[in-house]
C-alpha cells in the first residue's frame, strides 16, 4: 500500500508559511502503521490540483489532502473536486447546522459567504469539523480494479488535527490493516555523526533485517532513530528496546535521552532533585543558555539568572574577572572563563554556575584562536573545571553547539 500527502496553498510555495501540516500528518500516519511515500505541495491553481490528484490516483491507495476548503475566492479545491470526481456541489443541511451552531457560539451572524461552506460534492462522505466551518470529505475512486481513497481536510491545523485523529486514521486502519511500526530515538551529544558511526559500526551491521537505523544530525546533537516493523507490536517493541540497550552500552558517555527529551528539561529535573540552584555567565552565547533554561516551566525554582558579559568591561566589573587575566590570556581562555563562572556563582550565591567565552564568528578569528574556538567552564560545590572546543564555522551553529555542550557538561556533573 502506498500513502501520500498533498498540501495545497500558494503560501507554502513562497515560504510565507512552513508546511507543518504535512510533517505532522506523516508522523501520525507512521505511528498508526502507514508509511508515507510522497509529500507534494501545489499552488491554488485548478489545473495543478487536478493534475496532482490524477498522478496520485495512479500510484497510491490513500491520498490525504489539506488546504483550499475555505469560503474565499482563492479556495478552489471543491470546484476541482467536482471536476475530478465527476460530481456537483449540493447544499448539505447537516453541515449548515454545524456552521450556524459554531457562529452562534462565536456570537456572529452567518453570511452568504459562510453559507457556501455547506455546499459539498454530492458523492463524498462528509467528515464533521468540530472546530471550523469546512467539513472534511472522503471519496473512493475505482480504477484498474482497485480503489484509491482520497481524504480532503482543511488546512488550519487546529481544525485538521482532530479530523485526522478521530475520523480519518481509524477508518484507514479498518480499510488497510498494516504491520506494526515502532520507533525509538536515542539522543547523543558531544560527538559528530561520522565519529559516532565508526563507534557503532559493528552494532549497526548486526541489526536484524526488520530494524533500520537513521542518523539525524543537527547542531550539537545527533539523533539515532531505530525503526522496526513487525506483525506483533509487543514483540516488536521488545526487540527494538533490546537493540537500544545494546547501543547504550557502547556509547554511554554520549547518550543523554530518548525521543523528544531536551537537555534543558533534564537538567531542570536534576537540579530540583538535588534542591540545587544555577546561574550562568555568557559571552559568546549571548544569553542563549539562559533562554533554553527559562523556556522550561518552573525554572525559577532552580535558575537564578545570568550576566551577559559580552565586553571585557562587564567581565571585569560584574563578574570580577581580573584585568591581568584578560590582558595576558585574552577573553577566550581557560583562565578567564573559569573566573567568569566563579564570579557568577559568588555574585548570585548559587550551587552551580556555567560560563562560556568564544569566537562565534564569522569575524574575530585568528590563527591561534580561529572562529569556533570556545571555552566552557562549570563550577560545582566541589570544583571548577573548564574545557576547550573548536566548533567550526557558522555563527548560529556555534552558539547552539556551545549552549548544548554546556548543558550536557552540567548534566553529567549533576549525575
Amino acid at each position: 500500500m502506498k500513502t501520500e500527502i498533498i498540501s495545497i496553498g500558494n503560501e507554502l510555495l513562497i515560504g510565507q508559511v512552513v508546511n507543518t501540516n504535512a510533517s505532522w500528518i506523516a508522523e501520525q500516519l507512521n505511528l498508526a502503521g502507514f508509511w508515507v511515500d510522497r509529500i507534494t505541495v501545489v499552488p491554488d491553481k485548478s489545473d495543478e490540483i487536478f493534475s496532482v490528484l490524477h498522478e496520485a490516483e495512479e500510484r497510491s491507495s490513500a491520498v490525504l489532502v489539506t488546504g483550499g476548503l475555505g469560503p474565499t475566492k482563492d479556495d478552489i479545491t471543491k470546484e476541482v473536486l467536482c471536476r475530478f470526481f465527476e460530481t456537483r456541489l449540493v447544499f448539505n443541511e447537516e453541515a449548515f447546522r454545524d456552521v450556524e451552531r459554531l457562529f452562534k457560539i462565536r456570537g456572529v451572524k452567518v453570511t452568504d459567504l459562510n453559507r457556501k461552506q455547506a455546499e459539498l460534492p454530492e458523492n463524498c462522505i462528509t467528515i464533521p469539523n468540530p472546530n471550523g466551518t469546512a467539513r472534511g470529505m472522503w471519496f473512493s475512486k475505482a480504477k484498474n480494479n482497485r480503489n484509491t481513497e482520497f481524504v480532503f481536510m482543511p488546512g488550519v491545523p487546529f481544525e485538521m488535527k482532530p479530523i485526522l485523529l478521530d475520523s480519518v486514521i481509524p477508518e484507514l486502519i479498518k480499510k488497510f490493516r498494516q504491520k506494526s511500526i515502532y520507533h525509538r530515538t536515542v539522543l547523543t551529544q558531544g560527538i559528530g555523526e561520522s565519529f559516532l558511526s565508526q563507534i557503532i559500526e559493528e552494532w549497526e551491521n548486526n541489526l536484524p533485517e526488520n530494524i533500520s537505523l537513521a542518523y539525524l544530525p543537527q547542531p550539537g546533537i545527533v539523533r539515532l532513530r531505530l525503526t522496526g516493523t513487525g506483525d506483533d507490536k509487543t514483540n516488536l517493541t521488545n526487540q527494538v528496546e533490546a537493540e537500544v540497550a545494546s547501543l547504550l552500552k557502547i556509547i554511554p558517555e554520549y547518550f543523554y535521552g530518548f525521543d523528544d527529551d531536551k537537555l534543558e528539561i533534564i537538567i531542570g529535573y536534576l537540579l530540583k532533585k538535588k534542591s540545587a540552584t544555577l546561574a550562568t555567565a555568557e559571552s559568546c552565547t549571548g544569553g542563549y543558555i539562559a533562554h533554553l533554561i527559562t523556556s522550561v516551566s518552573g525554572s525559577s525554582k532552580y535558575y537564578k539568572g545570568s550576566v551577559i558579559a559580552y565586553s571585557n568591561e562587564i567581565k571585569e566589573n560584574e563578574l570580577g574577572v581580573s584585568r591581568e587575566s584578560l590582558i595576558k590570556y585574552g577573553a577566550v581562555s581557560e583562565e578567564v572563563v573559569k573566573e567568569m563562572a566563579e564570579g557568577i556563582r559568588k555574585k548570585f550565591g548559587v550551587d552551580y554556575a556555567l560560563a562560556t567565552s568564544g569566537i562565534a564568528g564569522p569575524d574575530g578569528g585568528t590563527s591561534e584562536k580561529p572562529v569556533g574556538s570556545t571555552w566552557i567552564a562549570i563550577v560545582t560545590p566541589e570544583k571548577t573545571i573548564a574545557s576547550q572546543y573548536l566548533f567550526g564555522e557558522g555563527r548560529d551553529r556555534n552558539i547552539r553547539r556551545t549552549a548544548l555542550q554546556a548543558l550536557n557538561i552540567l548534566r553529567k556533573e549533576l549525575l
